[in-house]
């Protein structure tokens, strides 16, 4: 049983993957996470001020469960299926986050300068959460989907408005590491 302790291998959870995408194509289902948020602003009855809110939530119900899975997973996962919480990252990255304030680098997934409960207590990593989230929330929007949702569902479905999609969080991703990164911190 240590091998549930331990991050899982791409040739184990790719396929894995696979199959959940294989079922959801033949059940006639997109996975998609963001698209959770629409199904709960209807729910929460934005539909009555917006008609991108009016629809048939119900329908969606299925995705909310995924989402339910995937915390509950993550919470599983994260306090109880692990041993050790550092990140095996180049020595430089390290060092260059440690230059950037990020003592942290290395040592947890999240890194506790803009993670922790004691983070939301600076003003600097509230803004940037906030805005972050926005960005995000915006961006997932405005492209039609989150990542998981254009390079899972939408790669798998060969559709070319996802390629795009994810050549464009690549390129927005690189842009954020090397030149505004290392602008905010």
């Amino acid at each position: 049983m240590e091998w549930i302790f331990e991050p899982w291998p791409w040739y184990v959870a790719g396929p894995l993957i696979a199959g959940i995408m294989f079922l959801l194509l033949f059940g006639g289902k997109n996975f998609g996470m963001s698209s959770n948020l629409r199904t709960m602003c209807t729910i929460g009855g934005a539909g009555k001020k917006a008609d991108f809110f009016n629809f048939n939530w119900k329908s969606q119900r299925w995705n909310l469960t995924v989402v339910a899975g995937a915390i509950i997973g993550g919470f599983i996962a994260a306090n109880f299926l692990s041993y050790d919480t550092a990140v095996d990252i180049d020595p430089d990255t390290v060092a260059t986050l440690e230059n950037l304030g990020f003592a942290s680098a290395g040592q947890a997934y999240l890194p506790d300068e803009l993670f922790a409960t004691d983070a939301l207590a600076d003003p600097m990593s509230l803004v940037i959460l906030l805005i972050g989230g926005l960005l995000i929330g915006f961006g997932a929007r405005y492209a039609g989907g989150c990542t998981s949702g254009h390079a899972i569902s939408g790669l798998s479905n060969l559709q070319l408005p996802s390629l795009i999609a994810v050549i464009g969080f690549f390129i927005g991703g690189l842009v954020m590491v090397h030149l505004l990164f290392p602008l905010i911190f």
